[in-house]
């Protein structure tokens, strides 16, 4: 016996990303509903490779009595209206954006790190899934974490256009080839030109100087692996199409050195070791496209800290930055809490 899920936005990079993984992963489904907002109505998606198609309905007029999960990826707007109703019609909410991660009566979730925080979701009828660049970190982290006690970490990005959404993979597309050809590559989505440059700049500019993007990296980070670890983020745009890379340095509170920490990556849920210290011995953004796993590279000591230790880490940020953690979400929530399969 299956759920009846809805997934919400389902026309967008992450909506259509989640529709793939719910296939993929053979997530059991009596009945799987399509929503998204006017413009899309009567569109059809594909479910993964299925060969199923569905017809994209208007949320603006869905009744969610009677479903039991919606995975929203819907943006913070649409979901403030929606996610509410949808709760309160008895389904639970997995949302994918940034609205309810840090109110205390939602739990924030990456199942490989603190699952057990899923049985406070009754409060809201919502559970949040985090941030693209926090989700693949704290997987790498949660291991080190139980062996020696992170007490900091320094991290800098390397995020992919894909988190900006079409419109950014759209720009870094279009500046890419007006480039070559001698045309205008004047920024549109981004606050400066993309193709072939990086910019230091994601989401709004908070008054420390920080941006939005690098404080959903340190309070969420706090909220799902602990709240004493201390955390300075830099998050920056590549231009990269899919996939969000970190260079991650951490002190710990006790001694752990690199081999040690690579015996415990190599066997840490979600994590895959591809650390062979020689040409090529490691994973970039390029090949992690279209996987599951955060992989983990370059572990090595930082001889500038006591405890310390660096590593470079990459996922697919529309996987498991987003859609696939949605869907781990489900599936924690049904082996814990609704026990229907």
């Amino acid at each position: 016996m299956g759920y009846r899920v809805i997934v919400a936005g389902a026309t967008g990079n992450v909506g259509r990303e989640m529709l793939n993984i719910l296939a993929e992963r053979e997530f059991p489904i009596d009945e799987l509903a399509v929503v998204a907002s006017s413009r899309s109505t009567g569109d059809m998606v594909d479910f993964g490779e299925t060969g199923k198609q569905y017809k994209v309905q208007n949320i603006e007029h869905f009744d969610a009595t009677g479903w039991d999960i919606a995975l929203f990826a819907i943006g913070s707007e649409a979901t403030k209206i929606y996610a509410p109703k949808f709760a309160a019609a008895g389904c639970t909410v997995i949302d994918n954006s940034s609205l309810y991660r840090m109110d205390p009566d939602v739990p924030l979730i990456v199942p490989e790190v603190n699952p057990e925080a899923i049985d406070g979701y009754k409060a809201r009828n919502i559970i949040a899934n985090p941030n693209c660049s926090t989700a693949q970190m704290v997987v790498a982290l949660k291991p080190l974490h139980d062996a020696a006690t992170v007490k900091r970490v320094v991290v800098a990005t390397y995020q992919s256009v894909s988190g900006a959404g079409k419109a950014g993979m759209d720009e870094l597309f279009e500046q890419s080839r007006n480039i070559f050809v001698g045309d205008s590559a004047e920024p549109k989505k981004f606050t400066k030109q993309i193709a072939f440059n990086v910019i230091p700049h994601i989401d709004s500019f908070l008054e420390d100087g920080s941006t939005k993007e690098e404080w959903k990296m340190v309070a969420e980070t706090k909220k799902i692996l602990d709240p004493k670890v201390k955390v300075i983020a830099t998050c920056v745009r590549v231009p990269v199409f899919v996939g969000h890379s970190e260079a991650v340095h951490i002190e710990m509170a006790d001694e752990l050195c690199d081999e040690d920490a690579q015996k415990i990556l190599r066997e840490a849920p979600g994590v895959m070791l591809v650390d062979k210290r020689e040409d090529g011995g490691y994973v970039t953004p390029v090949e992690c496209v279209g996987d599951y796993a955060t992989f983990v590279s370059r572990v090595r000591d930082d001889p500038t800290v006591d405890n310390g230790l660096a590593f470079w880490c990459v996922s697919d940020n529309l996987r498991k930055g987003a859609a696939l953690n949605a869907v781990q979400i489900a599936e924690l929530l049904g082996r814990r809490h609704l026990k229907k399969a």
